[in-house]
């Protein structure tokens, strides 16, 4: 059974990877202590935590916030992000331990169950938490907290990804889960140079995906100017 303070860090961490919290969003340090029945220290040693884990800022006198999405961000991230993978699954196949190995083909399990059965929210939290199994395998002080960095990004990103419109975005949801499966496979042969061609595979799998959710195509402006013409045109006949 969790009790409140663990309930208010894993709740926190979820909503910021869904996007139930906004970038930028301030928390309400008094209403989260009423809500999960804790008092004000206890709810800041989780902020604190998130802060260090990088899911909130924490501003002198200006309390904790989520951390921002803006321009910056996303040029960061998608100039950064294939590098910094790419040298988590070198890593990852170097260093890894068979307990890992086991945890990630647990979570595999329940991403292909999420899939199957269409559901966003274990979607989303289950490939992040795939990836964070990877970055636990490569075991590497100086890239981890730049790939958690990337990998929160990642989710609040690409989480639309996840909620499949048509027969095209199931596809490519079946694609994202054989790569996953091909990741267990390499990984436990050592075979880093496939791992490596794995990663750039997914990235761009990703990559196309949320440019689409960054920059949708706009609305056709002529049929809108029509509309409004038309609804101009009733109103005076």
């Amino acid at each position: 059974m969790r009790n409140g303070k663990t309930s208010l860090y894993e709740d926190l961490k979820r909503q910021v990877l869904t996007m139930e919290l906004d970038p930028d969003q301030v928390l309400d340090e008094v209403s989260l202590s009423e809500r999960y029945g804790l008092s004000r220290t206890p709810v800041r040693e989780v902020f604190r935590q998130l802060a260090g884990e990088g899911y909130l800022e924490i501003r002198e006198n200006r309390g904790a916030r989520i951390i921002p999405m803006d321009y910056s961000t996303l040029r960061n991230f998608f100039l950064v992000a294939p590098m910094v993978y790419s040298a988590i699954g070198r890593l990852a196949v170097q260093n890894f331990k068979p307990k890992q190995l086991a945890d990630l083909k647990q979570t595999q399990h329940r991403f292909r169950q999420a899939t199957a059965s269409y559901n966003p929210l274990d979607m989303v939290l289950e490939n992040n938490r795939f990836h964070e199994i990877m970055g636990e395998m490569a075991g590497n002080q100086y890239l981890s907290p730049s790939f958690n960095r990337l990998l929160i990004d990642h989710a609040r990103i690409g989480h639309t990804f996840y909620r499949p419109r048509n027969d095209d975005m199931k596809k490519l949801l079946a694609l994202a889960v054989s790569h996953h499966d091909a990741f267990i496979e390499a990984i436990a042969n050592h075979d880093e140079e496939t791992v490596v061609d794995l990663v750039l595979q997914h990235w761009e799998l990703s990559r196309e995906n949320m440019e689409m959710f960054i920059a949708p195509q706009g609305m056709k402006a002529d049929a809108l100017v029509s509309s409004v013409s038309h609804s101009l045109t009733e109103k005076t006949s």
